[in-house]
Order: structure tokens, then sequence, then C-alpha cells
């Protein structure tokens, strides 16, 4: 180790601070594609990452020679020896940042950082005891934290900076917080006390008149020792009442120096980044982003260069700009495109001026039939001679349609659609972006740029480095061509690469049949749901907006009523004042990072105890997302020339093959409340026309009890039985026709609760019982449905194994937590391998409905008739009133008809319910 020499700089980063710092600045649902949560683990990263690069930039002329993160080790430590109540108030950590700790301290052994924690010691005794080490050496220490806590230990060569404020604290700033100097805080926070911690101090001293005392008696001691002359009665009296809690609160505020520790602070030394091993870290997490930056920061290494050494070397040829060439005339093309003919396929990719394919102009077409080689057709760019648009897509339109040749790309839907608009109907469709997600489902992203890097070890063209972003970003009809170019071109030989690769993995894997029978010929079909569209009535959601409008006055004012005051129901602070210091409705409880606890889940416990407060404001929380999220939101999609909204179908965006949308996101509008019945009924038909809804009952119970074989609830399902009411009468021990509501109710939620792998915590929570009375239930249902409770235990079983699980036609979903040695990721990930089966053996019968149905209305004799949307387990089509009866029956038979299939044969009827109407609304 080396030696410690005056000039060094140590920077002790406060790393609990900086988690909870990370989890609550970025969004709580930020996941991986396998689902696991990684919200806190990304800011986390990022915040390391640029603490770095700032500590070791040119203007830092206190550079770090040091570094280590240092975290608190568990919740309860030997503060709570000497004051049991210490940190009693503070609220288990969220469900979902729990999975995330030990990837946060693995980020930082990846950065080549020391990560250190010590049993029985909060973060900020190691941070003080270094700190006296380090000044012991004569060296210099900077503390990166925003805990006001630790500024008892500024003095000479102690710095710290604040990342919140992104400021250095001085003697003025610890003045102006706590009215004393560093060396006297912890007297005034013995006095004054801490409620996030649950620090007593003395009942009516604040920060204030704390300050004031000390200043006047030197310490804490000396105060209480003088307690008797001090003028005040009130002062008085409580300082002598509470002498006992005022020297246990100082013992407790009060930091140790001389901890244990195991770690010496030369091992602290900074070190050079492992590229590889961040690089892998980066990419398990699924951060491309910050992949990327670091990348650009660190270089590149070997290992990106020589990842795919086992596929053909032909495919994985180094990839330059050399035969990337700009097609200038309509005989450079025909000549690219004969080439192609000979092949029999080639990759295709279109660059417009909008990522709205509807709307998009067309600004250039790359093709690429050879690996390395590459062409692209200007024909939309600024302040340059571009080739004729109609004359290009003349010469296309054979090639694109012609079924002997395969048409390759990368998220081809899109282009489908640009050329759709233009005339063209692109036969033989392959894309590489559901090639990717059918082999690798959980594992990755599936978009080029990862791709590109796992799969072929290059770094792409960033499209922001062609156009820039903020304010200064251009329009890519505004790059200069020739840039243009080498970026189009290179997007279709990877996409040529990675089809060749994805391939041969697909045959090797037998996988194949899931990506020709599932994924290709969803694209045309989502196609043409997207270009069609469905109608909405902007005057009902104008009205439905001030209907919304209205109904959150009233809710404010009723509000305002019980809280007898105004104030901004948003602010989670002031809510928070309002509802425990004036209301005192429940006694105070906070949040980790010290704030009010006003989450849904507090105001939804308040609410069922019978309080009318948090019951309103919950009704006001619902309201005004509904206005915002839907009622103002939704006419700006509307399409200016069809006057219709054309959301866009996601093909690989679950892990387990169900679709989602978004642009608009169709996929979460309330079903339940009246609210979301009223949102519903904006969606219309054309006039002379009906919507028709096709929705699979119970899908996933009726999955679930053909996986597992489930005996009973087979038979139920056979004899058409309500299969809420047969699972409360086994679970409550009653004969069905005394289940009552309330009975079936329960029974329901542990039903779909099991599908996704439900706790006893977790159905307590939702049912409103103890954590033992779930227990009970769910121990008296595996008990009747023992086939159940085997499906579970043998899908895990299986998974830990393999690192995966399939669906009953063979999909597989990767699960690559299942065997971490953290409890709470091990248990999340084992909840995602009970349910993906089971909800990706339901995408893919919606998927068979859909091909099928495609196929009957592409018939000329139901033409009429038209899919426009799917959500979740629902169909939504539009025809002509005339044949809604016709059309009904047509759908519900080839709907029920997919249980039975060369692939899977059903032992149970599959049941759709059909309904018709003016508007969505009515459907249900």
């Amino acid at each position: 180790m080396s030696k410690i020499k005056k000039d060094d700089n140590f920077y002790l980063i406060d790393g609990s601070g900086y988690i909870f710092r990370a989890y609550y600045a970025l969004p709580p649902l930020t996941r991986k594609s396998d689902g696991l949560p990684v919200g806190a683990v990304s800011g986390f990263c990022n915040m390391l990452f640029k603490l770095l690069e700032d500590a070791k930039s040119k203007d830092n002329k206190d550079k770090p020679s040091h570094f280590a993160v240092i975290f608190d080790s568990a919740r309860k430590n030997f503060r709570n020896e000497i004051y049991s109540e210490y940190k009693g108030n503070r609220s288990d950590a969220p469900d979902d940042l729990i999975p995330q700790f030990d990837y946060i301290r693995k980020s930082v052994l990846a950065f080549n950082l020391p990560s250190i924690e010590l049993i029985n010691y909060e973060a900020d005794d190691l941070i003080a005891t270094y700190v006296e080490q380090i000044l012991e050496k004569g060296a210099k220490a900077t503390i990166v934290s925003s805990d006001k806590d630790l500024m008892q230990l500024y003095r000479k060569n102690v710095r710290i900076y604040d990342p919140m404020k992104n400021k250095f604290i001085n003697e003025e700033d610890v003045q102006n917080k706590f009215g004393v100097e560093a060396r006297k805080v912890i007297d005034v926070q013995a006095l004054a006390g801490d409620s996030t911690d649950n620090v007593p101090g003395v009942p009516g001293i604040g920060v204030k008149t704390a300050a004031e005392l000390i200043k006047e008696y030197g310490n804490l001691e000396n105060l209480l020792k003088n307690a008797t002359k001090i003028k005040q009665n009130k002062r008085r009296e409580t300082l002598i009442e509470n002498k006992d809690k005022a020297i246990i609160s100082k013992k407790l505020v009060t930091l140790k120096k001389d901890v244990p520790v195991k770690n010496k602070i030369e091992e602290f030394k900074l070190k050079e980044i492992d590229k590889q091993k961040l690089y892998n870290f980066l990419r398990e997490m699924e951060f491309n982003r910050l992949l990327s930056s670091a990348i650009s920061t660190y270089g590149e290494t070997d290992f990106l260069k020589s990842k795919n050494k086992n596929t053909d070397e032909k495919n994985n040829a180094k990839i330059t700009k050399e035969n990337y060439h700009l097609i200038k005339n309509e005989v450079e093309l025909q000549k690219w495109l004969k080439a192609a003919e000979d092949k029999g396929e080639f990759a295709i990719d279109t660059e417009t001026n909008s990522l709205d394919a509807h709307q998009a102009k067309l600004v250039g077409i790359s093709i690429s039939h050879t690996i390395g080689k590459g062409c692209y057709i200007p024909t939309g760019h600024k302040n340059f001679k571009n080739l004729d648009e109609k004359k290009i897509l003349k010469i296309l339109k054979p090639y694109l349609e012609d079924k002997s040749i395969k048409k390759i790309g990368q998220n081809i839907k899109f282009d489908y659609i640009i050329f759709n608009k233009r005339g063209i109907d692109i036969n033989s469709l392959e894309d590489t972006m559901l090639m990717s997600y059918v082999l690798d489902a959980g594992k990755n992203r599936h978009n080029m740029d990862t791709l590109a890097e796992i799969h072929l070890g290059h770094k792409t063209i960033q499209f922001k480095d062609l156009v820039g972003t903020g304010k200064k970003q251009i329009n890519f009809s505004e790059v200069d061509v020739n840039i243009a170019k080498d970026y189009a071109a290179e997007d279709a030989d990877i996409t040529y690469r990675l089809y060749k690769n994805f391939l041969k993995s697909l045959k090797e894997e037998n996988l194949l049949n899931i990506y020709e029978i599932f994924e290709k010929p969803l694209v045309k079909i989502l196609a043409k749901m997207e270009i069609e569209g469905i109608k909405l009535d902007e005057k009902s959601l104008k009205n439905l907006s001030s209907k919304f409008e209205k109904k959150i006055k009233s809710l404010e004012q009723k509000i305002f009523k019980l809280s007898k005051k105004e104030f901004n129901i948003g602010s989670t602070k002031q809510l928070g004042e309002i509802m425990y210091n004036d209301l005192k409705i429940a006694s105070l409880k906070k949040t980790k990072k010290g704030s009010f606890a006003t989450s849904a889940s507090v105001l939804e416990d308040l609410a069922f105890k019978g309080y009318d407060f948090p019951k309103l404001v919950l009704e006001w929380r619902q309201t005004s997302k509904l206005k915002n999220t839907y009622s103002d939101t939704l006419p700006e999609h509307i399409n200016k020339n069809t006057k219709r909204i054309h959301t866009s179908f996601l093909l690989a965006a679950t892990t387990t093959g169900r679709l989602a949308s978004s642009d608009p996101n169709l996929q979460n509008i309330p079903i339940k409340t009246e609210e979301g019945k009223d949102i519903r009924r904006a969606f219309i038909a054309e006039k002379n026309k009906k919507l028709i809804s096709a929705d699979y009952n119970q899908i996933e119970m009726r999955i679930l009890a053909d996986l597992a074989d489930v005996k009973e609830l087979k038979k139920a399902f056979n004899n058409n039985d309500d299969i809420h009411s047969l699972t409360a009468s086994q679970v409550f021990g009653t004969e069905i026709n005394k289940v009552d509501p309330d009975m079936r109710r329960k029974a329901k939620a542990i039903n779909f609760g099991i599908i996704y792998g439900i706790s006893q915590y977790g159905l307590a929570k939702q049912i409103n019982v103890s954590n033992v009375e779930a227990e009970e239930f769910l121990n008296s249902y595996f008990l009747k449905f023992p086939e159940i409770k085997e499906y579970m235990s043998e899908t895990i079983k299986f998974c830990r194994k393999s690192g995966f699980v399939n669906n009953i036609f063979g999909r597989k979903t990767h699960i690559t937590g299942i065997n971490d040695k953290n409890f709470n990721v091990r248990n999340f990930q084992e909840r995602a391998a009970i349910n993906a089966p089971i909800q990706g053996s339901a995408s893919e019968i919606m998927r068979m409905a859909m091909i099928r149905l495609d196929d009957e209305i592409s018939d000329k004799k139901n033409n009429n008739l038209k899919m426009l949307l799917q959500i979740h387990d629902e169909l939504i089509f539009e025809v002509e009133e005339k044949n809604i009866i016709n059309s009904s029956k047509i759908i519900k038979k080839i709907m029920t008809s997919v249980k039975d299939s060369n692939l899977h044969s059903f032992s149970i009827p599959l049941l759709v319910d059909i309904n018709s109407g003016d508007n969505w609304g009515q459907l249900h």
C-alpha cells in the first residue's frame, strides 16, 4: 500500500444517503426488461459516475487521491441499545427498493471503488472514524453528503460537499442551520432532538432556542448543571424534567470516531476504472445510456471487439464506412435492387423527419444486401439535390411487394407504415427486433444500439450526435447528406448482420416456430390496426374535462372545510403537515427521505379506517390524474387528416409476449370506475357503424388450471361454474350457495394473486386482513388445490436450474435473478417465474386469435369488419351496423377455436364475452 501524503484528499461518500436520493429522484417504476426495479440503481450509478468525473476534472483543484463509498449496515445499531426507540418511527424501505440494495453495492465494486460497511454502525460513524484517521496522517477529507448530522465534523482540512445543493458547506452554512459553530452542533441537536431519527431532545426547545442556550452556557453539560439559574420558568422546568432525555440525545447524535473499522484508509487509493468489469455490469443492468457515456469517457475494451468470436467471422467483419454509398441516380439504385433480388433478401430502413409514422415525411431510405455494404437514397434533405421521391418509390414498389424477396428491418412495423402511406404494401417481412425478443426476452433490451454492441461488438453512430439535443436539436432532414449516409447505411448493414446471426440462433435453440407463428404475422396486423385508428369524440372529452374540473373544485372545498385552511393538495409537504400536525388523524409517519408519508397506500389505510380526509384526497388525486392524463391529453393525439387517434402497439416491450401501447397508452384507462367508463365513452364508432368488444373470460385462471392440471378448477370451468365462489367455498369450508360477497371478493383476490405469485403480506394488504389470516387463507387454498402449489414449486426449481421458463407454446422468458444471493431479488424473480408461463400463454392465445381473425377479415366477404385495438384480454372492432350479429358470431367462433391448435390443445373451454355499442364505454 502506498504511503499517505499531506496533499492527499480522501473523498468519503455517504452511500446510504445517495441511495434514497437516487430512489426518489427517478420514476419508481424504472425496470429492467425482466421486470426487476432498477430506478435507484440507475440513479445511484449516474450520480457516482458524475461525481467521479467532476472530482477528476481539470477545474477541481482538490482532486481525490482516495475514494470510498460508505453504507449503513442495517436499521438497528448500537444506538438502539442506548435508546430502543431510535429511528423507531421510520417505515420500512419501499418494496421496489429492497431488491436494489445489493445491486447498488455491486455497482460500487463495478466502478472499482471500495464499498464499506460494518454491522452495528451507521455510515456516519464510519465516516467520522475515517476522518479522524485521515487527519492524523496529515491528509484532507472531503465528505460527500446532504446529511446535516455530518456538519459536526466540519473543521480545518475537512470539507463537506452537498450534492443536493451542488455546493461545499462552509462555516456560515453551519451557523445558519444550527446557530452555532460546528464543534457545538451536537449540543444543539441534543436539545432540539430530531423527529426524523426519533431523537427525543427536550420538549418545547427548538434549534433557535437551543443555539441561544449553548451560546450562553458553552455546552450541554454546563447548561444542565446550571439549569436552575434559568429565568424563564417553562424553559427551566422542562430542562430539569428532561435532563435524562437531553443526555441520551447527545449520545445518540454524537458520531463515534473510534469505530473498529476493518478497512484501512490506504485501501481507498483511487484506482483506474476496470472497463470490462464496469461495462459488463452496466450491460447486465441495461443502463445503455450510461454505458454509452462510460465508453465515450473511458474508451472501448478489447472484449467488445472479440465478444462474438464464436459467430461467423463474415457476419462480424469489422464495420466501417468504406463500402457505404450515396445513391446519386436511378440507375445506381436499379443495380443495388437487382443485386438484392439475386440474393433474395435485403435489409431496409427509412429515415424520416418524425417518429410519428402516420404524419412523418420521408427523408431517405437505406438498403443492405451484403455484409459490410450499404447504400443511402436521399429524398428529403434540405439544401441538397435529392432524388425524386415518387420516382424512387415507383422503382422500389415491385421489389418491396415481391413475396419471393425477404425485406429485413429493425422494428419494421414503422417502415411498413411509412411505405403503406405511400401506396406500397411490403411483403415477406423479417424483423431483427422480434428475433432478438424471441431469443432473449428478459435478458436485454432489443433496440439496435444494444443489439449491435452485444452481438457485433460495435458502438453505433448515435442519432443525437447527428441532430444534437435540447433547443439546438435539428431535424434529420437538416443533417449533411454525407453524414446521414454513413448513419443510415450503417443501420441497414447492422440489421442485415443481426438477421444472419439471429436466424442461425433461432434454429439452434428450436425457437424459429415461435418467431414465425407468433411474431412475424403480428407486424402487418398491428400496422393495419394503427393505420386504421379509432375515432374520438373531442367534444365529449372537453365536456368531461369540465366535469372533472368541477369535481376537483368540489373536492377541494370539502378538503379545505375539513382542514380549516386552504393549501396545495398536490404538495406532499403541505398535505403531510395538515394530516399529521393539524388534524392529527394518524401518528407521525415519514419516508426514508424524512418527508411526510402521504403515498396512496398510506392514504388508503387511513381511509379504510373511516377517515374522510384521506378518502377525499385520494378521490382528488384520481380525478386530477384522469383529467391530466386522458380528457385533457387524448385530443392532442387526434390526427388532423384522419380525425382519429392512432396508438402505437409495442411488440417487444414486455418479457412475456404481452402487447403494450404508446402515444397514447390505452392500456391503463381505468375500467372499474365510473370516470374510467366516461373516458371510454369518448372512443366512438363512425356514423352508421358500431364498436364490438370481444373479451376473453378469466383466461389466465383457465391457463393456470390447464397448465397445472388443477382438477377441481378444470371441472368448474367445464361446468361453467363461478370460479371465485367455488374457491371461496373451498378456502372457507362452506357450501357454495352460502358464499357471501365478502368471501367471494377475498377468493377472487387469492385467485388472481396466485397468478402473480402473491405473498401472505401482499394478500393481507389487498383484502385488509392480518398476515396470520392471509397465511391461513393461502395454506387452505393450496390444501384444496395442491396441483397449483406443485406447479409453483416445479416452475421455480426448473427456472433456478435453466435460468428461464417456457409458456405452453414454447416461448422462453429469461429470469436472470432467480439465483441471486439477495433474498428480496430472488423472491421477486420467483414471482416473475410463476407468472411468466401463465401471462405469456395468454398473450400467445390472443396473438393466434388476432392472426386467425385477420385472415377472416381480409376475406372480401368480411372486409367491412375492422380490428382497431388490443387491450389486455380484449379486442375492439368497428363494423357496419347491419353486420353486427354476423360479425359477432365470426369473432366469437374464431376466438374460442384457438383452444385447439397444432401447438397445444386445451382441456377446458375458452369463453369470450361479446358486446356492441356506439362507444367503448357501452361495451362494458
